[in-house]
């Protein structure tokens, strides 16, 4: 039996101190290294910023927490915006595409109208003309020719199908007169004219020569007064006497005359 068993315990207890001061001292105050501590700042701030997120989020959306009577509403609201918005794109598609063919119409009628011009320009002789035919060189040495000879050969070519005519300088249209019954002192449309007389002709050459050559035609005239006739087909006959574009001073065209 342990005479001093007081004195025992406190000696355990003194002997115990240091020990338990090493343990407190090993994990107080605590080491952190430098990296530890931006890895801890870092992670923080990490978290922070979701949880600002997750609560931006939640409060942004209009939807959240509603009852189902509320997002059915809106739902039926986003589904006939959807068939508003697609009836205004068929109907702007429609007005496209008539926009597009009445610009064709307009197109198409302009073209229309620009070639009856020109038809009825190369008629009036108001504008240049080509296009295959002959030229007939009439030569009158002795003067024999007379006004007359030189329609009846307008008409032998209008006859076989001549389309425009120029004899000379002088474009020939509907109202085109011959005077001059003195050889030599022909007049056509009041210009004087002097052999050799060339006539221009459009048309199709084959119909256009032969008609010449009729017996009892033209050719056969003009050998009975000494005057010679040469016929020259060609592919490209050019047209270039004018005549002036006369505004009629009363007539006026009638109602529906350019739907013809």
């Amino acid at each position: 039996m342990d005479p001093h068993p007081v004195a025992s315990h406190a000696a355990e207890r003194v002997d115990d101190q240091p020990g338990r001061r090493r343990l407190i001292e090993a994990f107080w105050p605590p080491r952190v290294s430098r990296a530890q501590l931006v890895g801890a700042v870092l992670l923080f701030a990490l978290g922070a910023g979701l949880a600002i997120q997750v609560r931006s989020n939640n409060e942004s959306d209009p939807l959240r927490g509603a009852r189902q009577e509320d997002l059915v509403r809106v739902l039926d609201e986003l589904n006939a915006r959807t068939r508003r918005l697609e009836d205004e794109k068929h109907r702007l598609e429609n007005s496209r595409t008539q926009l597009q063919s009445s610009n064709d119409r307009v197109q198409e009628a302009r073209q229309q109208n620009a070639a009856k011009a020109d038809a009825l320009g190369v008629l009036a002789g108001t504008v240049k003309a080509s296009g295959p035919g002959i030229t007939l060189t009439i030569t009158d040495p002795q003067r024999q020719v007379t006004g007359d000879v030189l329609l009846d050969t307008l008409q032998e070519l209008r006859a076989a199908g001549a389309e425009v005519i120029q004899i000379n300088d002088v474009r020939v249209v509907a109202g085109t007169w011959f005077n001059g019954t003195p050889p030599g002192d022909i007049l056509i449309d009041d210009v004087k004219v002097l052999p050799p007389y060339v006539f221009k002709v459009i048309g199709n050459p084959q119909d256009l020569q032969p008609a010449l050559n009729i017996p009892g035609g033209v050719v056969k005239t003009l050998e009975k007064k000494q005057a010679g006739a040469i016929v020259t087909p060609s592919q490209d006959v050019q047209i270039d006497a004018l005549r002036p574009a006369n505004k009629p001073g009363y007539a006026r065209s009638a109602p529906g005359a350019g739907n013809g």
